[in-house]
């Protein structure tokens, strides 16, 4: 483990530095930070200097990765900025549907040159995933802007992470050819739409907007307003494809296959033919990838017999994600608050529940009658797991604090409703996104034939969400819900995590068998957030 973990810091700070400093001075920085740490390890061979070595060497891999995918803008592309251009292109991922124009991914061609490009077009155009277009406009370089709570927002790297270097405004894109049956991409596209299209007839606006972003993620539909709300309220984690889901998915397809007594190595291929099924109809983003990843390894080890370790999982997630995008730590503020959520449930978490469990079981001694209604206090002696409501409690404190100092630097939102809106809220998810998942596909199958039947069972369904819409809104209405800071310095960020990180350090010094060790799948749904 400690190796590990030198390995992934090191890649991770070499990845940050180089994402920070252009150039190859930061590599050379490492590689000589490596050398004299050698020299120190060859006269006293101490397991400090051998792991600072790993790191100061994984921080050069890690500086030399960032700088091979810093790539130069293609010359035949450079030459028509701001000009009217006119491409033809394939639709790479579906269009994003905003209140005034939608934004259409593509991958558009020059010659032999092909780049990616953002489309930003009229609500009137349809396209679809794999159709081949035509697209007319001015072609611009994306650019950072000021956000309304005075941030600076990298938009260019944002978009370069996901494989995008220009954008076409100011004009209009054609279908030419539709996509071919072949293309598994414009298949998953089908699925989805068809998907959503279920739940437009089993449920009314916005229940059916807001089922389908608790299922497969996305927040078109919601409108400006209810966005607002459930960020004031800190929930907008139930509308975005998060770990939760992944795994949730991944539990439903393991436990489908059980019931046919197939065999369990059989079971984790068809776990993850699920997953990725499933990822690919709600869309690859960072963090879904990050989740599908711990998720796999959660299901290899139920396959194998072999122990889980999340905090192994998740290292080893990142590591993988950084060597295969390495803006994703700097550019992507997704990735960094799922990864910092997921290891406050990993680290945070137990610590907490056990201090809320000790709080529990004295107030059980103190108050017989509360441990049994016959007074009979023997009963509150004896263990008994942790409650349902200290585990909720404690994985939700965990999370919110951990995501705490990189959400003030993102965006500067505190949100002082987050934690007791969460409480509310996160326990019916699993429920709500199954009683969705089930409303979704009875309006695909009966929705144009029995229009009862749909409406039926999307009623329970419409429900829940009205209730997750009533907890947003109210909770966000409340006076000082949440405020804004208008400056968070990011050495208060690294002085944050560095406090968080020793205290779980010296946490798992006083009980390192129960904090180094977890069950097989005791955190492996919620490790994966």
């Amino acid at each position: 483990m400690p190796t590990l973990l030198a390995v992934v810091s090191g890649f991770a700070v070499g990845v940050f530095v180089r994402s920070l400093v252009p150039g190859w001075e930061p590599t050379v920085f490492f590689i000589l930070s490596a050398g004299i740490i050698g020299m120190f390890w060859y006269f006293k061979r101490h397991i400090f200097y051998t792991l600072a070595i790993v790191f100061c060497i994984s921080a050069t891999l890690g500086a030399g990765r960032s700088a091979i995918s810093d790539t130069p803008l293609p010359d035949a592309f450079v030459r028509d900025l701001k000009h009217r251009v006119q491409y033809e292109g394939v639709v790479v991922s579906d269009p994003d549907i905003r209140e005034k124009n939608q934004r259409i991914a593509l991958e558009v061609y020059k010659g032999d040159e092909r780049v990616g490009a953002l489309a930003v077009m009229p609500l009137k155009a349809r396209v679809a995933v794999g159709d081949r277009v035509r697209v007319y406009g001015t072609l611009l370089l994306p650019q950072a802007f000021e956000t309304e709570n005075d941030r600076t927002f990298r938009y260019d790297k944002y978009l370069e992470a996901r494989g995008i270097r220009f954008l076409i405004q100011f004009g209009s894109i054609y279908t030419i050819t539709p996509a071919p049956w072949y293309s598994i991409s414009a298949a998953l596209a089908r699925v989805k739409h068809s998907f959503l299209d279920g739940l437009d007839r089993a449920l009314p606006e916005p229940s059916s907007a807001l089922a389908g972003g608790i299922v497969i993620g996305g927040k078109t539909g919601l409108g400006t307003t209810l966005q607002q709300a459930f960020i004031r309220s800190g929930l907008v984690q139930i509308i975005v494809l998060s770990g939760y889901n992944v795994m949730i998915v991944a539990e439903w397809v393991m436990a489908f296959f059980s019931l046919w007594r197939i065999p369990r190595r059989l079971q984790f291929f068809a776990g993850g033919a699920g997953l990725l099924l499933f990822v690919g109809i709600a869309g690859i983003s960072a963090t879904a990838v990050r989740a599908t990843i711990m998720a796999v390894i959660a299901l290899y080890a139920r396959a194998t017999g072999r122990s889980y370790t999340a905090s192994r999982a998740l290292l080893f997630a990142v590591l993988l994600m950084l060597i295969w995008n390495p803006l994703f730590l700097v550019f992507d503020p997704g990735f960094g608050l799922s990864v910092v959520a997921t290891a406050g449930i990993i680290w945070l978490s137990p610590i907490i529940e056990r201090f809320l469990e000790a709080r529990r079981r004295i107030f059980l001694r103190v108050m017989p009658s509360a441990a049994s209604p016959s007074g009979k206090a023997k009963r509150s002696q004896k263990y008994s797991p942790p409650s349902f409501w200290v585990n909720v409690v404690a994985t939700t404190l965990a999370a919110q604090i951990s995501v705490l100092p990189l959400l003030l630097y993102n965006i500067g939102l505190f949100s002082l409703v987050a934690l007791p809106a969460n409480l509310l809220v996160n326990p019916l998810v699993p429920l709500a996104m199954a009683a969705s998942a089930i409303a979704g596909v009875v309006g695909m199958i009966f929705g144009p034939f029995v229009p009862f039947i749909t409406t039926l069972v999307g009623y329970p369904v419409h429900v829940l969400m009205q209730y997750f819409i009533f907890i947003a809104e109210k909770s966000s209405a409340l006076p000082f819900a949440a405020f804004t800071l208008e400056r968070f310095p990011f050495v208060l960020v690294i002085l944050a995590y560095a406090l968080l990180i020793y205290f779980a350090s010296s946490s798992a010094c006083a009980d390192r068998k129960r904090f180094s060790t977890t069950d097989q799948f005791k955190f492996a749904k919620k490790a994966s957030i």
